[in-house]
């Protein structure tokens, strides 16, 4: 028969006021089980001899076997610590009194008295002994008298008394409400068309932090109506909390060159922890004191101490199962290993379908693939979280300690928001249960715009915008290619400037991006980020056939490309010598219409990018990481090992030459486009380094062959067309719908 005999105030009153005080229900937490307090799904009457033998262990020293500060405290301690021998607090509890207790205290259930009337023979029993006794009298050696013989039948009453009066008194907490409701942040502090991942929640469910509009983060209080933008964060993306919610770490700048900052919760300038070989897709802290995050281009999970230091490898890809990249990692709460995705599709397609969810054992840095996913988060009730790349959110139960999922794996919802181009999922989750989420979409909007080098803008064509991500304008000035972020990928489009006409699709699936026109302009080359090999094609520029033709042989793997003048070369970006933190880009050239295998041009293990040769043929331009940070350097071509000019020292991204080659133009890092006269002769020189216009809010651009006017992709204001779902109580509806 099971009866309400009203078990809170009698439990409440024996333990001085510490259940009321901590407004916990009964069994939480000094009187639980291991079990109860792991939420097994099997609770046997062995978990009640824990909890008498809880109630006995005060009655005799004054205080439970496990106390602490908080409800966790002392729930881990239940779980993790053996309960200090009753002797050790009072040496004159008989030995067979202290022998029963340990072994009622046991940790595992089978270890335990199957029956209260069991403990109780124990108790009664001078002669008792277990095999734990050995460690419940501390050393000390006392002979049973009459007296503590005679005590032993009241400490038992005493105990079930005490027992019975707290079941008559209980009344069992209704399961806790989980509350659904949507968050609509104000205009102007709405979510930012990032492509990474956009917000993240305290560990208490408190706060939100986000990347906005305005290129900064923003912090959302939840007893604030206003969220508060946060300064020294301009270029900031994928925000995190630190574990116990002290501080906010985040990226900064372009991914694949990042920066990783610190700063604290309450608005204190930011300081940078790391800069070297930082990628896009993730960062986390751990609660071992590191930072995890991606490391740029392809290459494994990296680590950094909070406090700054070198970053170092922690996992190790397997090449030869098409791992790429090791990417937006969750360390676990136990320390012993990191949530991750593996990346099959490469830097800057992170929603390829392809994608697993995998384990890292930080001890033997050896991982193992639990779900097909591109995104998997811990849940405090134990379980994961993953998301599917059509948006479904998955859980499975989890065991952190074999870092294994114990059960099957359930559907919950649809519809969760995919970041489109770095293939962010819109989703958070904190320690205390409470989700975020986005369901909808969110739409980059840029316009291509025409600027002069005064920086007079004016639309291309009046009302059109959409995800445009990469152009290249034809050697006529007729034709823009540009690629567009599509809900399946990116593509190609072709868009005539002279005179206006029409926009034209030219590729149809994948990620395609990156074009570069033949200098005939009939052809365009283009990078399909998707295919592991091969991956860089030839196409018509007016879509008719042949189909895209690969242009690359053997393995290597090409992030951009672009011809020589004469149609004769065209140089390679490629993935290729990588360092121990996988940042290396190497350029190469082909010869057009030669089978034999590429010319390394710039091999080291710093990234080298965006390369392109002068219009007369004779110097290759591009840009490279060796002093840290990005600058813009010049080479003779073919013989590139001959000399090495720098023509930034502020920083230098994206150079591209005049269509005459009198003119060099790159972006710095205060985002100016910087203009230098190049001076014709037998060797290289420039002069006369002037800024032309902000470029501030720009994703891409390039130059008209007159040279006076520039096509730029501009950030628009956001439009924010997914809803902000929050989910409170949400781990508790975890363990009531999958148990573990």
């Amino acid at each position: 028969m099971v009866m309400d005999f009203g078990i809170a105030l009698a439990v409440s009153a024996a333990a001085g006021g510490r259940m009321t005080e901590t407004g916990l229900s009964l069994g939480t937490p000094h009187y639980m089980s291991p079990e109860q307090a792991t939420a097994e799904k099997e609770i046997t009457g062995r978990s009640d001899v824990y909890s008498l033998a809880s109630v006995l262990y005060e009655m005799l020293t004054g205080a439970p076997p496990h106390v602490g500060a908080s409800a966790q405290q002392i729930i881990m301690k239940i779980i993790t610590e053996q309960a200090a021998p009753v002797t050790k607090l009072r040496k004159a509890v008989p030995e067979n009194v202290a022998a029963a207790l340990a072994k009622a205290l046991e940790k595992l259930p089978a270890d335990r008295f199957e029956t209260a009337a069991a403990f109780g023979a124990a108790l009664n029993n001078a002669g008792f002994t277990s095999a734990t006794s050995h460690g419940a009298r501390a050393g000390v050696a006392v002979t049973a008298g009459w007296r503590q013989r005679a005590a032993v039948p009241a400490l038992i009453v005493a105990g079930l008394l005490a027992l019975t009066t707290a079941v008559m008194t209980w009344h069992p907490s209704p399961p806790t409400a989980v509350s659904r409701y949507h968050v609509d942040l104000p205009a102007g502090k709405r979510l930012g068309t990032t492509q990474w991942s956009p917000f993240s929640v305290s560990p208490d469910g408190s706060n939100l932090v986000y990347s906005g509009e305005s290129g900064r983060l923003w912090i959302k209080s939840r007893d604030q109506l206003e969220p508060v933008e946060l300064p020294g964060t301009e270029g900031a993306f994928n925000p995190v909390f630190s574990p116990d919610g002290s501080q906010i770490g985040f990226m900064s700048g372009t991914a694949g060159n990042a920066d990783i900052k610190v700063m604290p919760v309450t608005g204190a300038p930011p300081t940078t922890v790391t800069s070297t070989g930082v990628g896009g897709p993730g960062v986390a802290f751990g609660h071992d004191g590191y930072i995890y995050f991606d490391a740029s281009g392809v290459g494994p999970l990296m680590r950094v101490r909070a406090t700054g230091g070198a970053p170092e490898a922690v996992s190790v890809r397997d090449s030869s199962n098409g791992e790429l990249q090791h990417t937006w990692p969750d360390p676990l709460p136990n320390g012993r290993g990191v949530l991750m995705v593996i990346d099959r599709g490469g830097p800057g397609t992170n929603m390829s379908t392809t994608n697993d969810i995998a384990v890292l054992d930080l001890k033997t840095h050896k991982h193992h693939v639990i779900a097909r996913g591109i995104l998997a988060r811990y849940v405090s009730s134990g379980h994961v979280l993953f998301v599917t790349p059509t948006g479904v959110l998955m859980v499975a139960p989890f065991d952190q300690d074999r870092l294994e999922t114990t059960g099957p794996t359930v559907a919950l919802l649809e519809g969760v928001s995919i970041r489109r181009g770095g293939g962010a999922v819109e989703l958070a989750i904190s320690r205390s249960g409470t989700l975020w989420y986005g369901t909808g979409s969110v739409y980059m909007e840029r316009d291509a715009s025409w600027v002069t080098r005064a920086g007079a803008s004016s639309p291309i064509d009046d009302g059109w915008t959409g995800a445009f991500n990469s152009l290249a304008i034809s050697p006529d000035g007729s034709r823009l290619a540009v690629s567009i972020l599509e809900t399946s990928g990116e593509q190609i489009w072709i868009k005539r400037l002279v005179p206006k006409g029409a926009l034209s699709k030219l590729t149809f699936d994948g990620m395609n991006g990156a074009p570069a026109w033949k200098p005939d302009g009939t052809e365009l080359l283009y990078v399909s980020r998707f295919i592991q090999s091969h991956n860089l094609f030839l196409v018509r520029a007016d879509g008719g056939s042949p189909k895209p033709t690969s242009v690359m042989r053997g393995n290597s793997r090409v992030w951009a490309a672009s011809w020589s003048k004469d149609g004769r070369w065209i140089v390679v970006e490629t993935f290729g010598q990588l360092d121990m933190m996988g940042i290396g880009r190497d350029i190469s050239a082909l010869r057009v219409g030669s089978d034999s295998a590429p010319m390394a041009l710039v091999n080291s293990p710093f990234a080298e990018r965006q390369p392109s040769l002068s219009p007369d043929g004779r110097w290759l331009l591009y840009e490279a990481s060796q002093t840290g940070r990005m600058e813009v350097y010049v080479r003779p071509f073919p013989k590139t090992s001959e000399a090495v000019y720098q023509l930034s020292d502020a920083g230098g991204t994206n150079p591209k030459w005049s269509r005459d080659g009198r003119e060099i133009f790159y972006a710095n890092a205060s985002a100016d486009l910087i203009r230098v006269a190049v001076t014709p002769g037998s060797t290289f020189a420039f002069t006369d380094p002037r800024v032309l216009f902000s470029l501030r809010g720009v994703v891409d651009w390039d130059v008209m062959p007159d040279g006076q006017r520039f096509v730029v992709i501009r950030e628009r204001a956001s439009q924010q067309k997914s809803k902000l779902v929050v989910v409170e109580n949400f781990a508790d509806e975890l363990r009531r719908k999958v148990p573990k």
